[in-house]
């Protein structure tokens, strides 16, 4: 067990936090965002309390704070290939065509946006990152048999999709 009691656990974060908060400013240069980092990997330590050793709670904290900060740029660059997935490159110039692809983009987009959070997580990860279902587990600390019926549900949802 990492703290007897709240008091010393208090301190720890007193000791800890500022450094904490630096080592994440460090790496994304937003200090709402290493504020955040740093919160939530407190956040995890103090569930996870009774699993860690006291000494080891300084290296458990950078380590969560870390691998947070690897999801956010993780999840960033899933935003950013969704995005661009939804520019148009062609040479076409027919108006009629141009009409219908801007409706069925605008579509498609607010089909994903009304998925459920879950559902539509995994689908853009395997879609846009083309990740595997393994991979996606790994990353999300979830069953592949999770992220099979998240995948079903998301391609139920996009079935319904009409032009």
């Amino acid at each position: 067990m990492a703290f007897d009691n709240e008091y010393e656990f208090k301190k720890f974060y007193l000791e800890c936090f500022t450094g904490l908060r630096i080592f994440i400013f460090a790496k994304c240069n937003n200090i709402e965002l290493a504020e955040d980092i740093a919160q939530e990997s407190f956040v995890r330590l103090w569930r996870n309390s009774e699993k860690i050793e006291k000494d080891k709670a300084r290296s458990y904290v950078f380590t969560v704070a870390n691998n947070l900060f690897l999801d956010h740029i993780r999840h960033e660059k899933v935003k950013t290939n969704y995005k661009s997935a939804f520019t148009v490159h062609h040479d076409i110039k027919d108006p009629q065509y141009l009409i219908e692809m801007e409706e069925f983009r605008i579509k498609l987009e607010s089909t994903i946006n009304n998925m459920p959070e879950n559902s539509k997580v995994v689908f853009l990860m395997n879609r846009m990152e083309k990740m595997t279902y393994q991979q996606i587990a790994d990353s999300l600390n979830l069953s592949v048999k999770a992220i099979e019926k998240r995948m079903q549900k998301a391609l139920e949802i996009m079935a319904t999709l009409k032009l």
